[in-house]
């Protein structure tokens, strides 16, 4: 059944038009994603069934093409699709933070950070490049390791800041697992890397570390 089908008050797209996409629980917005169900199953009961068995929306979002394609009424066009729905919401928040001085925003970086990393399978270290006026120069994604692990190296941060000529830097990294609890390791290549940005005089202004529903900032702790 299409959703044009269902009783008006029923229609997820409607309602979206009625009192906005807010009103809508997960399987309503997946129902109006995808459009329409499949040979005997309608396409609201079939948003259902995907969220209980991927385990909900973060799920179907972090999915590997070859887990998405798996998934009954899914398959390498709709994987296609979510994937550019994740990078539009990242280009409209990016865009955001273009027009802030985004140290003074730390709430709009964690939003920008948790769609740009949060949704990744291995773990990425990010710089975000400021200029004197710690307004965003760029944000680019450095080093890209496993599932655990990035393996970073201060020359190569130090190297690109400059050839960015930031002013002041912030670094971004995921942890895969889910947990944004820093480690010990990520303390200490902290502590390595202010020590090397201040050899060129560019501050290290914070250092996010993003899981699946929480990013911690270490200037927030005390730690810069």
């Amino acid at each position: 059944m299409a959703l044009r089908e269902f009783p008006v008050a029923e229609q997820p797209r409607e309602k979206l038009l009625q009192f906005g996409a807010q009103a809508l629980s997960d399987s309503e917005l997946l129902a109006v994603f995808l459009g329409h169900g499949v040979a005997g199953q309608d396409v609201v009961s079939l948003s259902r069934q995907l969220l209980a068995d991927l385990g909900g929306i973060r799920s179907l979002f972090t999915a590997s093409r070859q887990q998405f394609c798996r998934q009954k009424g899914l398959g390498l066009a709709r994987y296609v699709k979510t994937q550019a729905v994740l990078e539009l919401c990242r280009r409209c928040l990016y865009q955001n933070l273009q027009r802030e001085t985004v140290f003074t925003e730390p709430s709009r970086v964690k939003q920008y950070l948790q769609y740009s990393l949060g949704f990744e399978q291995r773990e990425i270290f990010m710089l975000l490049y400021l200029d004197s006026q710690h307004r965003l120069i760029k944000a680019e994604p450095l080093f890209y390791g496993t599932i655990d692990a990035s393996p970073v190296y201060p020359r190569i941060v130090v190297q690109s800041a400059l050839a960015h000529n930031a002013a002041a830097v912030i670094l971004a990294h995921n942890h895969p697992s889910g947990v944004a609890e820093p480690s010990r390791a990520d303390r200490a290549i902290t502590e390595r890397l202010t020590q090397a940005m201040a050899l060129v005089d560019i501050k290290l202004l914070d250092h996010f570390v993003v899981g699946d529903t929480e990013v911690i900032s270490f200037a927030e702790r005390g730690w810069l």
